[in-house]
């Protein structure tokens, strides 16, 4: 392929933005901040919505649809959650253009609508105003939505499936008759996610509850799912959220229980986005591109054949066609790539740029003696294997890749996850290592934010799993009733 690209230990922000462009999985757009998916970068979200689809589904939630627009009274009903999000609205204040004398088009200053409307950031309001009809009594409960959809929050720095002021997600809302089960959806969900990553995307996770400066607007608990990237930071994959009564006041959303009285219902949501592709890159790849886990990987099985005429492309062609059809059988995606105008040095190059996790060569004398050649993306190890077992070969190594992926990036979190005892110690750390820190904090959140304005590291999560020990708080030396994980994040 020629180009000479940037090393991962070189500069990672430009390595990564490399890696996208190498794997032609996303670009920038003209419209500021938004970015273009490309056919493999959408496919792999594909790949990721269909598992968390299905899991959805499984747990009783069912899918619909609500508008794009918002409009600006629904968002001031709930104050809380307007603070949160006012500051990365997009608002739509016309609805017609025409054209001026000196024929360019402009805004109809007549069109001007009656009441603005908000590009959504996030459909609580929306969605709250139409249960409000859907909720009657104890009956219709619980009210288990969620929505695939886009959303725009206005971001002036971007950075591709990280950060853009448009990304996709899903994001789902649900009702309760009680507290205990609403809280019990918002674990759920979050368990949810956090074995997706961990089963599926090889990503290891953190569990863990937000601190309350860090909660979701208009939220009472936030719960979210916490990994740790390559170059030691923190990267937020994924939140679920026990909303209490606040948008159930907010929207005057009542059942009658079984006593005819009327109750306000109790209410989550939770939701996770393309920032997970981003995640995906940063954790497994290298430089030589991206690498893919197995279960999410668009192509999952290349084979290259290596011939000097048509006969021979022809022989491998009848053979691979066997091989091809055992394991699409087997649910395996395979691409025999015999395209003509490439060389199969570019074609290992692409594949490895592209993630693609086992690669098969073969050639005439490997037809002779009935072997072929596999490689995996993972370690690059090669191995000659015999024709007659070569399915159930590649079956076998496409888990263990899986397997291995899980292994090696949580061995990673590990290492890079680090307890401190006093502040000096902290920022050592912070400065020479990076990663997750565990360390006492006093839960005050004029702590949290000396901590943060000073080392730029947050407080990523209360992890849900974290023993109860009373310590010192690492900077202010008041007492704690734990340790939480700080890190500087994504």
């Amino acid at each position: 392929m020629g180009a000479k690209y940037t090393k991962r230990s070189e500069d990672y922000s430009k390595w990564y933005n490399e890696l996208i462009e190498r794997a032609d999985l996303a670009e920038h757009s003209d419209v500021r901040g938004c970015m273009v998916i490309k056919p493999y970068g959408y496919a792999i979200w594909e790949k990721i919505k269909e598992v968390l689809d299905a899991k959805f589904k499984e747990t009783g939630h069912d899918n619909a649809y609500f508008p794009l627009f918002i409009p600006k009274s629904y968002l001031s009903k709930e104050a809380e959650h307007v603070e949160g999000f006012a500051k990365e609205c997009a608002v739509v204040t016309h609805y017609r253009l025409k054209n001026s004398d000196n024929g360019e088009v402009v805004v109809d200053p007549e069109a001007k609508l009656e009441e603005e409307l908000i590009v959504r950031p996030t459909s609580e309001t929306i969605i709250w105003n139409s249960f409000k009809s859907w909720v009657q009594s104890y009956r219709d409960l619980p009210l288990k939505i969620n929505q695939w959809a886009n959303v725009v929050r206005w971001e002036m720095r971007t950075r591709l499936f990280l950060r853009t002021a448009e990304f996709l997600w899903q994001e789902g809302h649900t009702a309760h008759a009680t507290k205990q089960e609403a809280i019990e959806e918002a674990e759920q969900m979050l368990h949810i996610y956090a074995d997706v990553l961990e089963q599926y995307m090889a990503i290891p996770v953190v569990r863990g509850l937000k601190t309350a400066s860090e909660r979701f607007a208009g939220a009472e608990e936030t719960y979210c799912i916490e990994a740790l990237m390559q170059d030691g930071k923190a990267l937020q994959a994924g939140t679920s959220h026990f909303l209490g009564q606040n948008f159930a006041k907010a929207f005057d959303v009542k059942f009658a229980d079984k006593d005819g009285a009327l109750e306000h219902v109790w209410a989550t949501s939770w939701g996770v986005s393309t920032r997970l592709i981003g995640g995906l890159l940063m954790t497994h790849s290298d430089d030589e591109g991206l690498v893919l886990p197995p279960k999410l990987a668009p192509i999952q099985v290349a084979i290259v054949p290596i011939y000097k005429n048509e006969d021979q492309l022809n022989a491998i062609s009848e053979k691979v066609a066997i091989l091809k059809k055992n394991l699409s059988e087997k649910g395996i995606s395979v691409k025999f790539d015999d395209d003509d105008n490439r060389r199969p040095g570019w074609k290992f190059a692409e594949y490895e740029a592209k993630g693609v996790p086992v690669r098969v060569a073969i050639g005439p004398r490997d037809l002779e003696n009935e072997k072929a050649e596999v490689a995996r993306r993972d370690t690059k190890e090669k191995e000659i294997v015999d024709w007659s077992t070569v399915d159930q070969y590649i079956v076998d190594l496409l888990d263990e890749i899986q397997e291995n992926l899980l292994t090696k990036a949580s061995d990673f979190t590990q290492e890079n996850t680090t307890e401190v005892n006093s502040y000096d110690e902290f920022k050592k750390v912070l400065e020479e290592k990076g990663g997750f820190i565990s360390a006492h904090w006093d839960g005050s959140e004029e702590t949290e934010q000396k901590i943060k304005e000073e080392t730029k590291a947050t407080i990523r999560c209360i992890p849900l799993n974290r023993k109860q020990e009373a310590g010192n708080c690492v900077y202010s030396g008041n007492p704690s009733e734990g340790r939480v994980l700080f890190a500087k994040a994504y």
